[in-house]
């Protein structure tokens, strides 16, 4: 099956591109990044970063402290579908339901990023991704999990047959491209009652040889949405895909 397959109703919930950067940037001047795009993306929020710690003094008494600190700005389009955040340690870029296709998708992402880095000025580039979480709605009723997923939990026979529900996380080494994948895989509440809901969400990044100017940025950028449509289709079985057409 190719990477390229497209799909009438992907079951695409959600779809972000990440680039994690080094700056020296304050979290008040990322705001910059916003300006003029009031109109497009109308509501900002503060993003802060929280930590605590547990003191315990001679007597055994525990004192807890908390405390939190600006990393930047959320902003959201007026119909709630695009995000995108400015933060010192990177920019992220994610859309919502209904995903329309990776060339509008990642115009709008590059777009954006360019605002932000001309703002925060990197001096490097420390990890980047994409990442895309799908909902995949199996009719009832069902005999296997197997007849949709190609990877999914595999139950010993000396087990009850049937799942309430389950958690899976796979890490794999996509060496060809010097980047690694991840596969999370959960039961969710079902979308209908006539249906099994199950997410799939895929995470392909790099964190080594990392680009070095825009262009190789960019291409990828681009290598890892295709990686990305790669082990989907791996994932998935033809009576799957017969669900998205």
């Amino acid at each position: 099956m190719t990477s390229d397959q497209h799909y009438p109703n992907a079951p695409i919930t959600e779809a972000v591109v990440d680039i994690q950067v080094a700056t020296v940037a304050t979290a008040d001047a990322l705001e910059q990044a916003h300006a003029g795009e009031e109109a497009s993306y109308p509501v900002i929020e503060k993003l802060n970063t929280a930590t605590g710690a547990m003191v315990f003094g001679p007597e055994a008494h525990a004192v807890a402290t908390a405390s939190s600190e600006p990393v930047g700005y959320l902003c959201r389009s007026s119909d709630r579908i695009q995000i995108f955040q400015a933060r010192t340690n990177g920019y992220t870029f994610s859309r919502l339901a209904r995903y329309p296709h990776w060339g509008v998708f990642s115009a709008e992402a590059r777009r954006l990023w360019d605002k932000y880095r001309a703002v925060a000025k990197p001096t490097a580039i420390t990890r980047v991704a994409v990442r895309y979480v799908n909902r995949i709605d199996i009719p009832l009723p069902l005999k296997s999990f197997g007849d949709y997923l190609r990877t999914a939990p595999q139950l010993s026979p000396d087990l009850p047959e049937g799942l309430s529900g389950y958690f899976m996380q796979l890490m794999i080494p996509l060496t060809n491209i010097k980047c690694n994948g991840i596969i999370n895989q959960t039961l969710i509440e079902p979308a209908k009652t006539d249906v099994v809901s199950v997410v799939l969400d895929i995470d392909i990044f790099r964190t080594e040889d990392l680009p070095g100017n825009e262009a190789q940025l960019w291409e990828l950028l681009e290598q890892l949405r295709q990686a990305k449509n790669t082990v989907f289709e791996a994932c998935i079985t033809d009576q799957a895909r017969r669900l998205f057409t």
